[in-house]
């Protein structure tokens, strides 16, 4: 059936001409070019979703060598195959050089000028999928030692034939297509970004009291009062009566602030004999191995039910002096995490672990209930916002993987 295909699965309407299966050497030509008069300047990477792009702004620094007389030169609209493994592609990835400026890579990527630009354009959206790429790649490619790829620049254009459309029409309006979807995808990415800093530079500002909300009367809130977290937060515990018929359902806890994740069910019979405690709802919660890497949730009405060990001690706030949004927000500051970090004693590196005297003898600096109330939901309305645009954006990534698979796929 592969090798009968003569039409795509989804195709734009008032198109009817067949399409063709190419070999890659009837498309691409490997032109040579190298830096030797150090013409160029700019050194780029190839990375899966930003496809060729400027080393220094992918990875913060430059991997380049001093002398980069022969790097190989890439121009406006070549396709570069770099032969690196990484995540999803364990044979590497083939982008074209959207960016209108010239730049150069390393010796180890194959750089190739496509017939047309709109062609080197269809080569990358269709070996953007994964399953394209790896259909075509794993028959070429021999592994070597220290996990090396080891494939030739003209083998890698002596491969299976590939199935795309001829008619140039066609081509331009699926390439446009995608690259309306690129753009929406680059906008939500810069715009999650923006919010981030953001929310990250509100935050320093209002923790550090540079910033400060009004009253309803428009004055100022009370002085911020320190005090230790026994004064403001009680050790809350409810022992789990393990049925040894019964299943259990885990918590844990991600660090940097990345929330409570979900184990597998585990039988009473695997926790007889170790202490196991229940969840309940508007709970502090820490990991207190990684709590000093920002390992701090609040639990849910989700979690409310499941079970947690020792490892996982929770706290509540005293309703009177503490809001847990307030406070959960607090711990995932630098500031917070450097608290966190002061009461797990411990050895060298991640040998760590958050004491419960000593947590409970730090000293923190809070304002009125009421200006903690003010300033959680300030942020947490712009955690809101970060979250929908997250969503929207894994939204639109899965919307063009789907449509990929179904316009420029075998």
């Amino acid at each position: 059936m592969r090798n009968t295909k003569t039409i795509s699965v989804l195709r734009f309407p008032g198109f009817t001409e067949k399409w063709k299966r190419f070999k890659l050497n009837e498309i691409l030509f490997e032109h040579r070019i190298r830096n030797s008069k150090n013409e160029f300047e700019e050194v780029f990477s190839v990375a899966k979703e930003k496809g060729v792009i400027n080393q220094i702004e992918h990875l913060g620094r430059s991997y380049a060598s001093e002398n980069i007389s022969n790097y190989k030169v890439v121009f406006p609209g070549d396709v570069v195959y770099t032969k690196s493994p990484t995540a999803g592609f364990p044979f590497g990835i083939i982008k074209q050089n959207k960016m209108q400026r010239t730049g150069v890579v390393s010796v180890l990527y194959a750089v190739y000028k496509p017939i047309t630009p709109l062609m080197g354009l269809l080569i990358d959206y269709y070996f953007s999928s994964y399953v394209n790429t790896y259909n075509y790649l794993v028959p070429l490619v021999h592994k070597g030692a220290k996990n090396t790829l080891n494939i030739g620049n003209t083998e890698f254009l002596n491969g299976a034939k590939i199935f795309l459309p001829i008619n140039k029409n066609e081509q331009k309006k699926i390439t446009d297509f995608f690259l309306s979807i690129d753009n929406r995808v680059h906008y939500l990415s810069e715009k999650k970004k923006n919010l981030e800093q953001f929310k990250k530079g509100i935050i320093q500002k209002l923790f550090s009291q540079n910033l400060r909300f009004k009253n309803e009367d428009g004055l100022n809130y009370p002085e911020w009062k320190k005090y230790s977290v026994k004064k403001i937060m009680d050790r809350y515990s409810k022992p789990v009566e393990v049925d040894l018929s019964e299943s259990y359902l885990q918590i844990g806890i991600k660090s940097h602030g990345k929330g409570i994740f979900y184990k597998e069910g585990v039988s009473g019979l695997n926790l007889g004999n170790k202490r196991i405690f229940w969840i309940e709802e508007g709970k502090l919660i820490f990991n207190i191995v990684f709590a000093w890497e920002g390992a701090v949730a609040k639990t849910t009405i989700f979690e409310k039910g499941m079970v947690a060990s020792h490892r996982f001690p929770m706290y509540q706030p005293k309703s009177e002096m503490l809001d847990l949004d307030f406070i959960l927000l607090f711990f995932l500051t630098q500031k917070g995490i450097k608290y966190l970090e002061l009461a797990s004693p411990g050895g060298a590196g991640r040998n760590k672990t958050l004491g419960q005297s000593e947590f409970e003898k730090l000293k923190i600096t809070l304002p009125s209930l009421k200006e903690q109330k003010k300033i959680a939901s300030f942020l947490n309305s712009i955690g809101n916002q970060i979250q929908l645009v997250s969503e929207q954006l894994e939204e639109t990534k899965l919307y063009r993987k789907g449509l990929l698979n179904k316009m420029l796929s075998d």
